[in-house]
């Protein structure tokens, strides 16, 4: 069972997406706020899996709820999903470095929104399509001298781990990798838990975003 708490300042929006959850025997829809603050006391009452958050809301934004809620210790367990109108903007790189797992458009069917919300409470980074473009073209179109150097986290990664990192910025999942590499999805996964706690990454979303802005993966590599 998947607990999942429903973050938006728009009531009829909060209780369609509660409906289309709801509507699945592993969903547990445990709550609903209204705006980042209470969002961010629900989390740390209820202790849900997966948080779906808005991003534009009065009082406290998506964006510093979600790194409210995912910089405490207490909360290492729960994930956030963001659910917004807004896949190509700002928001979206703000969002991924404020430790979101994933981002997904409030125009995505129902179906997509369920698996969502498991992609992201299996430990999975999940964009859509449109935010993947826009994530992409952010780098694409920066100039070199723009772009981020070489950060010190990378050196502290093994040959092997910088190897796996790629992966993970090419979306390979743990299956693929270990695939890849001829190792076991254990191991795979291994790998890239070891890499996260050597960067300090939440979760894949934010490896993503280590490897394209440290220039260790390269957008069309």
């Amino acid at each position: 069972m998947t607990t999942v708490l429903i973050v938006d300042d728009q009531t009829l929006i909060r209780q369609a997406v509660a409906d289309i959850l709801a509507g699945h025997d592993e969903i547990d829809v445990v709550g609903q706020a209204a705006d980042g603050r209470e969002a961010v006391q629900i989390a740390r009452a209820l202790h849900p899996d997966v948080v779906v958050m808005d991003i534009r809301m009065p009082h406290l934004d998506g964006i510093a709820a979600t790194a409210a809620i995912c910089t405490d210790p207490d909360l290492a367990d729960t994930k956030v999903l963001i659910l917004t109108t807004f896949e190509e903007d700002e928001y979206l790189v703000a969002a991924l470095r404020a430790g979101a797992s994933g981002f997904i458009g409030k125009g995505a069917e129902p179906d997509d929104i369920v698996r969502a919300v498991g992609a992201v409470h299996a430990g999975d980074a999940l964009l859509s399509p449109l935010a993947t473009r826009a994530l992409i073209d952010r780098f694409v179109a920066a100039p070199p001298a723009a772009r981020v150097g070489r950060s010190p986290l990378i050196s502290a990664l093994t040959e092997r781990e910088q190897e796996v990192l790629r992966m993970v910025a090419k979306g390979r999942s743990n299956q693929e990798i270990a695939e890849e590499l001829f190792i076991s999805p254990h191991t795979a996964k291994t790998h890239v838990n070891r890499i996260m706690a050597k960067v300090h990454a939440h979760d894949r979303a934010q490896l993503v975003i280590l490897a394209y802005e440290s220039g260790l993966h390269t957008p069309g590599e």
